[in-house]
């Protein structure tokens, strides 16, 4: 099941999405897609660990040596916004280039979990558009507020999908497309740390709680973002996410 959170007249809803992406509430009532702000679809985001260079070819299309130990920082919820939503380009920088990206989501707390029984903490799965401002990188491995925290920068959803609606996830097809053009392809199965690896290794280090997120990094292919620009980052079982690209002073209007 497509799980997903939506404003609807100002009120937050829990929706549902079905295969003809129709979004019901729970007693059936069908809501218009024209009338509703699709929303973070985890309701209550809690830590929100993100991959550095955990495809290999990205990490060699940006001249460094895949790496030998998960490359983690942490990102705050500010980031986050949801599907067909506004993100921003920062004023007076040379390069922003989206990553699309599988997230799981934590289903259950667990510490010191074994990779065997890894998936059983999983809940499901969405899709991230992790977007980093490059100007600003002056470390990859531990990539700087003004690279990876701005407002709005890590766009998620449509929605949460249930694990076993996915199933085997070790081969899925990642995409992204800029005015429908394709910039951006390959494969789950090209990461080098995979998700129960990736469960196992930060459980040694904390508690996971229900709600966090693993965005578990993102293949090789970059294009420079522009206001007007929409880009949609597809992972294949997962689903589609939209973002549109405007200027900071049209995203923050008159706080700009």
């Amino acid at each position: 099941m497509k799980h997903a959170r939506v404003l609807h007249n100002g009120v937050e809803l829990d929706i549902t999405v079905d295969d003809a992406n129709r979004l019901l509430l729970a007693d059936g009532t069908e809501l218009n897609e024209a009338e509703v702000t699709w929303l973070c679809p985890v309701k209550q985001p809690g830590t929100i660990f993100a991959l550095g260079l955990n495809y290999a070819d990205h990490a060699s299309e940006l001249a460094f040596e895949p790496p030998t130990e998960p490359l983690v920082f942490l990102k705050g919820a500010n980031t986050l916004t949801g599907h067909k939503q506004p993100s921003y380009r920062p004023d007076d920088i040379e390069f922003q280039h989206y990553e699309c990206e599988l997230v799981a989501v934590i289903g259950k707390a667990g510490k010191n979990i074994a990779r065997e029984d890894a998936m059983d903490y999983i809940a499901g799965y969405t899709v991230c558009n992790d977007f980093a401002i490059r100007d600003y990188l002056e470390n990859y491995y531990r990539p700087n507020l003004r690279v990876k925290s701005r407002d709005s920068l890590c766009p998620i959803g449509p929605w949460l999908i249930d694990k076993d609606d996915v199933g085997d996830i070790s081969n899925l097809k990642l995409t992204t497309r800029v005015n429908g053009e394709l910039t951006q392809e390959g494969s789950t199965a090209d990461m080098i740390f995979d998700v129960p690896f990736l469960v196992e290794y930060l459980s040694k280090i904390m508690t996971l709680q229900p709600g966090d997120m693993i965005a578990t990094g993102t293949p090789k292919g970059l294009k420079d973002m522009q206001p007007g620009d929409v880009v949609v980052c597809e992972i294949e079982k997962v689903g589609a996410l939209e973002t549109h690209i405007v200027s900071e002073q049209h995203f923050y209007g008159d706080k700009y």
